[in-house]
């Protein structure tokens, strides 16, 4: 359709900028909704290999996704109520050595020594004496407790979005076939077979690497904890429990959960130095063993990305949407990759 009058396509222009700037309006208004729904969406992509391994031993499939579901379900609930009561007797620890920790800090001369160290450029006692002047004045107390509000809502905000996941991440899982197959639907029949060749390969690489991230995960955790124990490291179910979650993180989850653990051995009165350096000697062995032989054979399935572009992919979609963004970055860049590979790389090759 030509438009030939200047009112008209200029009312046109501005009714579609108008409708594109409501269209990114209710995107960012349902930004949270969205992200609940590609969690789902990822989490269920993961549990489809358990469930086609299981119908491949000839359960049917909704008595697969049953024995799936229930087995997450007990899996998740054994561990919250065996590690979740001593996660939070030791924080409760933790916590209640903070005001004793720093009176201590106070009274030591362990700041006028560490300022002889310096040189004299940084006064260590003056920072500490201005960090507990801070938290000793009732405003700041104020300030804090309503910073400690903030986090109880949102801890009650994050609980709320975890039951909403999960209840999607049950849906998806029990109809992911059948979205699939309406989705192959919308392709041209000429073109069908190949795309639905090619979506079941791209599911299936991330359904893989979410299970192998997941166990990596949980094998630092649980390493973690029987190490941690052994070497009587203060609080060792909190830090394998940080070990673990920050394991779910590409490339720098496990320095990261590491270089937390090894710091918090180290403050005084609550770990001690031999703690720290017997920590640090542990994690520097494990990352050589999770590079070199854990993480291959675990991921060698999964997804096959160089790396340069697990690094690109990691930062990108980290600084687009924080921890999720990296989380899901690294096997979007697979599928990316397996597009180009055997569509576009062969159509070039045609012309």
């Amino acid at each position: 359709m030509k438009i030939r009058n200047a009112f008209t396509l200029g009312l046109v222009g501005t009714l579609g900028v108008g409708l594109g700037i409501l269209i990114l309006f209710a995107i960012s208004n349902l930004a949270t909704v969205l992200t609940y729904v590609g969690i789902a969406v990822f989490l269920a992509l993961g549990l489809d290999p358990l469930v086609s391994w299981l119908e491949r031993k000839r359960f049917p499939r909704s008595l697969a996704i049953l024995i799936v579901i229930v087995g997450v379900a007990g899996i998740i609930t054994g561990l919250v109520f065996a590690v979740l009561p001593i996660i939070v007797d030791q924080l409760t620890q933790l916590f209640g050595q903070i005001p004793p920790l720093l009176a201590q800090l106070q009274s030591s001369s362990w700041a006028s020594d560490l300022t002889t160290r310096l040189g004299g450029y940084v006064d260590v006692q003056a920072v500490v004496d201005a960090v507990t002047k801070y938290l000793q004045d009732p405003g700041n107390i104020t300030t804090i407790a309503g910073g400690a509000l903030a986090i109880g809502v949102g801890i009650a905000n994050g609980v709320f979005g975890v039951v909403i996941v999960f209840i999607l991440t049950l849906f998806f899982t029990a109809n992911l076939s059948a979205m699939k197959r309406t989705v192959y639907l919308l392709v041209p029949a000429s073109s069908r077979e190949r795309f639905a060749d090619l979506g079941e390969q791209v599911t299936d690489a991330v359904g893989r690497y979410v299970i192998g991230q997941v166990t990596l995960a949980a094998c630092n955790g649980v390493l973690s904890f029987i190490y941690l124990s052994i070497i009587q490291a203060p609080y060792a179910a909190v830090l394998a429990f940080i070990a673990g979650i920050l394991s779910l993180i590409p490339l720098v989850g496990t320095i990261s959960g590491s270089v937390i653990i090894v710091l918090i051995c180290l403050i005084p009165g609550v770990g001690s130095p031999a703690t720290a350096l017997a920590a640090g000697i542990y994690y520097l062995v494990y990352m050589q063993v999770e590079a070199y032989l854990l993480s291959p054979n675990i991921m060698r399935r999964a997804v096959s990305v160089p790396g340069a572009v697990v690094v690109i992919a990691a930062l990108a979609g980290g600084s687009l949407l924080g921890v999720l963004g990296a989380l899901v970055a690294i096997p979007i860049a697979a599928s990316i990759m397996l597009i180009v590979k055997q569509v576009v790389i062969p159509a070039q090759n045609e012309r």
